[in-house]
């Protein structure tokens, strides 16, 4: 922690105006309702007396626990059993204890959704890909008479491809545990393209896949619609979801910023804590485009995290107090494990947030500090609302922002700290 003390003239702060924009996409507002519909269409596929392995991976899901839990109601009144696998590779510090702390987090337990959760993390060899990767998929789930994962079609964060976040990387990736997904991720992130389509259908053709349910958020990070997605045409149907995943993601709408202001990282945000299709800040080089920001600024470490604060390398600058929110083991176990270890470097750690976001700002060329175009952010999921400085007011008006508001300076608490800025909350 370095306390940065500035010479010579104060800074002469830009005021800041919270702004909005529109984003893309319907919302299902029953989602409980929407998993029986879709229960209903795959009907047939679902065998009395059996029991289904319901894969649930680490992604922050908006209600992911009422899903599951009609899910595992739904299998039961059709006269099945269910028990729920934590299906997220390494995450949770790659611990049967950890995985479960992360699915409690997010709502699910065993009371909540009505089912047992077997989080062992043992692994079996399912064979291996046409260069020699070695593929491993749970244990507990290989021991359920059906698997069904659930989860949400997105952008990865790392690369690019047909199947990016989604069904497929959680049956390759997920379920491998934290062995499986060391194994998979040894071949980085820019074989992605080519590895989970051929790992994907080695498992959908081997495996009793009798369906995965499918989410796909719009822009306001709400489920837009739930799919359950039979076994043999999953591949196929995940690849369109994804485009229409990829057209209601939400992104800020400038090309250049000097800085943007993040006011909290998190794995329940983004599997990289701040996503890089927001950022602009790609930690994988198997990916690309977006925003350019000369500076990152972020304050904050979510909860939820657990003190996995993968991604912080992204950053530029932060404050002493989300250093110390750090825990460097779950963080180092995911880098490790992606094998993308840049993600886990610290940026600049200054005494407080008034440091972190001053020492960003005074470091950009070509402008004065009050001249800045900055963005700030709640986090890389909260684009509706944002604040903009003086900066960019004709490049927002152009864009057809609405101003909410009028422009206000920064304010800084008693403790150098900046829990919001022109209405946008900043910490937790």
């Amino acid at each position: 922690m370095w306390d940065y003390r500035i010479e010579g003239e104060p800074t002469q702060w830009p005021k800041f105006c919270r702004v909005r924009q529109p984003l893309n996409g319907p919302e299902e507002t029953d989602v409980k309702m929407a998993v029986e519909r879709e229960l209903a269409r795959v009907d047939d596929r679902i065998v009395a007396g059996k029991t289904y392995a319901i894969g649930v991976g680490s992604r922050g899901i908006r209600a992911i626990a009422d899903m599951v839990a009609a899910l595992v109601q739904g299998l039961h009144q059709r006269g099945a059993e269910a028990v729920i696998i934590p299906a997220m590779g390494s995450h949770g510090g790659g611990s049967a204890w950890g995985q479960l702390e992360v699915l409690e987090s997010f709502g699910v337990t065993e009371k909540s959704v009505g089912a047992a959760i077997d989080a062992d993390m043992a692994v079996e060899s399912l064979g291996q890909l046409a260069d020699g990767t070695p593929l491993y998929f749970s244990r507990a789930a290989l021991a359920r008479d059906g698997i069904i994962p659930v989860n949400r079609i997105k952008p990865h964060t790392d690369f690019h491809g047909p199947h990016e976040s989604g069904l497929v990387k959680m049956l390759v990736i997920g379920f491998g545990k934290h062995r499986g997904a060391a194994s998979v991720h040894s071949r980085g992130f820019g074989a992605f393209e080519r590895v989970l389509p051929e790992a994907g259908r080695l498992l959908v053709d081997r495996l009793s896949i009798p369906f995965g349910m499918a989410i796909v958020e719009n822009g306001y990070e709400r489920t837009a619609e739930i799919r359950a997605l039979p076994g043999e045409i999953l591949m196929d149907q995940e690849r369109q979801l994804l485009d229409q995943a990829r057209a209601w993601l939400a992104r800020l709408p400038f090309a250049e910023i000097d800085l943007l202001l993040v006011g909290r990282l998190g794995k329940n945000i983004s599997g990289s804590c701040m996503d890089p299709n927001v950022t602009g800040r790609w930690i994988s080089s198997a990916a690309s485009g977006g925003l350019r920001a000369t500076r990152l600024t972020v304050l904050n470490l979510t909860e939820e995290s657990h003190g996995n604060a993968i991604g912080l390398g992204a950053a530029d600058t932060i404050p002493d107090h989300l250093f110390q929110a750090i825990d460097w083991e779950k963080t180092y176990m995911n880098g490790l494990t992606s094998t993308e270890l840049s993600g886990a470097r610290i940026p600049m750690v200054l005494k407080n947030d008034h440091q972190a976001v001053e020492a960003a700002i005074r470091s950009i060329n070509g402008r004065t500090t009050k001249e800045s175009r900055v963005v700030v952010i709640r986090d890389t999921l909260s684009l509706e609302e944002f604040a903009i400085s003086e900066g960019l007011a004709d490049e927002a008006n152009a864009l057809g922002l609405s101003l909410l508001g009028g422009w206000e300076p920064i304010q800084f608490g008693p403790s150098e700290d900046l829990p919001s800025v022109a209405g946008i909350r900043l910490t937790n």
